[in-house]
């Protein structure tokens, strides 16, 4: 199967044999290739890799760290600097085999070494295939802001292999199915009717298929966010916050599970400032509920996740803007909101009964 953005997204494990034939005719245009891994996808999915892809047998693997509060600058550098070891040039080629945060920081280090050489993304979450890997963004955290640092850069192909979704666990499946659901309330109604079914296997093809469309869709209308694509950030902004709060705590989240509450909380909000009925908030809260915990907010929790709200990249000057649902399936953008209502969203929602 086989999606058409500027660059292809390929889904199916077959598509892995068709990549060998790809490196085998196309060898001479590489003057090296490079493999980077974090220490589960070495384990757990790069045998498998190998194995469908025997041209790649002897060349040079990158081992970074797995986990968001490596996705630095630091970890940057050392791929950086374990390239320039090896003598690579701009015709070189890095295949990215991870989750998110590894195809973000690896596709920001590819795209800014010698300014810029060519990667291939081999998503192996159910996280980043849907989303993560698609959209030309790439991006490293700092001072503990998500993506603060990033640029838009095309990677050669996507190749999505539903195989490895088999390595996940069960909190990692559902951190990916988060991005699922934001994906049908921000653009289809009628996947939202499909998804309100739950995780199931059996639809774990249709899944991939209608998530990676509807956000290749979406970007080629607005590659570089200016307009409508920001329409995919829905959850993020009160779920980055969130998400960056409870990071270095005892109890981190992974990024769908922060998304999937910030979800909730901008739905609330889109009630009063989008026109969102409340039976259709009640629904996606109720759904959202049934499958992720809501974090217990005390007073100084509030302070701080609004302190991270200011940092999110959507705001202008001193506005905090928001994207909202007019409707399930419809969403709208660059909808200002005052940090008054956001604190009085953060303390409302948690109390109630939906």
């Amino acid at each position: 199967m086989e999606i058409q953005a500027q660059y292809p997204i390929y889904i199916g494990d077959d598509h892995l044999g068709d990549l060998n034939g790809i490196l085998e005719e196309f060898s001479d245009k590489y003057s090296n290739i490079f493999i980077i891994v974090d220490e589960n996808t070495k384990e757990h999915c790069l045998p498998f890799l190998l194995h469908s892809v025997p041209f790649l047998e002897g060349y040079d693997v990158i081992e970074i760290p797995s986990g968001e509060e490596n996705k630095t600058l630091e970890i940057c550098q050392g791929i950086w600097a374990t390239l320039t070891d090896a003598n690579a040039d701009r015709q070189a080629l890095i295949i990215n085999l991870g989750g998110g945060v590894l195809c973000d920081l690896s596709g920001f280090a590819a795209a800014t070494y010698k300014r810029g050489i060519r990667f291939i993304h081999i998503p192996t979450t159910l996280l980043s295939q849907v989303d993560a890997s698609v959209g030309s963004k790439v991006a490293v955290d700092f001072s503990g802001f998500k993506n603060q640092i990033g640029v838009f850069a095309d990677p050669m192909m996507v190749l999505i292999a539903p195989h490895f979704l088999s390595t996940l666990e069960q909190r990692q499946w559902l951190s990916g199915f988060a991005e699922i659901i934001k994906h049908a309330l921000i653009a289809d109604a009628n996947y939202w009717t499909l998804v309100k079914q739950g995780f199931e296997q059996s639809l774990l093809i249709d899944y991939i298929y209608q998530s990676v469309w509807i956000k290749k869709e979406v970007v080629l209308g607005d590659r570089e966010e200016s307009g409508n694509r920001k329409i995919l950030n829905f959850g993020h902004s009160i779920g980055h916050a969130i998400e960056s709060h409870f990071l270095n705590s005892d109890a981190p989240l992974l990024h769908g599970e922060a998304v999937a509450i910030g979800m909730i909380f901008e739905a609330f909000l889109s009630i009063e400032f989008a026109g969102l009925s409340k039976k259709e908030f009640e629904e996606i809260a109720a759904f959202i509920l049934a499958n992720y915990t809501l974090p217990e907010f005390t007073s100084s929790d509030i302070k701080e996740i609004v302190k991270w709200l200011e940092q999110d990249k959507k705001n202008d000057k001193e506005n905090l803007r928001f994207v909202l649902l007019e409707k399930i399936g419809t969403a709208t953008y660059d909808v200002v909101i005052s940090e008054e209502k956001i604190i009085e969203a953060l303390n409302i929602v948690p109390t109630l009964h939906v």
